[in-house]
């Protein structure tokens, strides 16, 4: 018998909030105190120095970075022109430029944890923490490649104004599109991890360094992903499971690159059908896993 179950399984109420007792203690033991001042966490800080320690580069950098700063922000060449390295960094900007602009909007808008009343809310601030860690984590992948000159932009005032919105809307509402954006978030990372062999094969340090960044946020992600699906009953489930499509297709139809990088299709098919047992057992060692999901 294989030891985890799907994603959906079913959990009670009691079970729900049980479960978020037992995150909310392991978050702490994983990724250290909260440096709210600096929208940080002790143990992943000291990890990131580590990552820069190493001063691991690219032996031969981007052909045409300037390329790449062209493409960055907005692609205006046309994609199956770049090379693939540069359309594999293009796009990692892309997607985590997303993350950094909801994380940032949402910032001010939720409880500090001096303000947290309960568990979930202190979850929640803690939660926003690691993301802005994983940002750290992205700016040093694009150093990796000896690229100095990135700036996180501000998305649109419509696309901003929508994440600043979201803290505010009822979570029995709030939470199927969050848990669905977690998932998409792991399902891409676990595509990444796949193309760097293709990409990255003349880079072979370079490779696994960017490979160690990534699976430190995968790690995390598979944990808020578990937490984000414990906000959720039966027929929130119900709803999550019928978001996948239309979030994903929306979603990377607004990044170009991904046409040319990504079976969409693919990963819409391994989110719908996701369960633990398709992680790596190191990565399940060090994330979290809700108790109704393993057996």
């Amino acid at each position: 018998m294989r030891p985890y179950r799907s994603i959906f399984s079913p959990a009670t109420t009691q079970e729900r909030r049980d479960n978020f007792e037992d995150y909310w203690v392991y978050s702490q033991d994983h990724a250290g105190e909260i440096l709210e001042g600096e929208k940080n966490l002790t143990r992943k800080r000291d990890a990131l120095a580590k990552f820069r320690d190493r001063s691991i580069r690219v032996r031969k950098p981007l052909a045409d970075p300037e390329s790449f700063y062209r493409n960055y922000v907005r692609l205006v060449d046309d994609p199956r022109r770049l090379d693939r390295k540069t359309l594999l960094l293009t796009f990692i900007y892309k997607f985590a430029r997303h993350e950094w602009a909801g994380i940032s909007a949402v910032w001010d808008g939720i409880p500090t944890m001096g303000q947290s009343k309960s568990t979930t809310e202190k979850i929640s601030r803690y939660h926003l923490c690691e993301e802005f860690c994983h940002i750290r984590l992205f700016h040093e992948m694009f150093r990796t490649f000896q690229l100095d000159q990135i700036e996180w932009i501000p998305l649109g005032r419509w696309m901003g104004g929508i994440y600043r919105y979201l803290p505010k809307l009822p979570e029995s509402i709030m939470s199927p599109p969050a848990f669905v954006s977690e998932l998409m978030g792991l399902t891409l990372y676990r595509h990444l991890d796949r193309l760097l062999d293709d990409i990255l094969a003349d880079e072979p340090e370079a490779r696994d360094h960017i490979r160690s960044m990534l699976r430190e946020i995968m790690i995390d992600e598979l944990a808020h992903t578990g937490q984000r699906r414990n906000f959720i009953g039966p027929l929130g489930m119900a709803v999550s499971r019928g978001m996948v499509v239309p979030m994903f297709r929306m979603f990377y139809r607004d990044l170009p690159e991904s046409k040319c990088l990504l079976d969409v299709d693919k990963m819409i098919e391994e989110a719908i059908a996701f369960d633990y047992n398709a992680m790596s057992p190191d990565v399940i060692a060090a994330s979290w896993v809700p108790t109704y999901c393993r057996r």
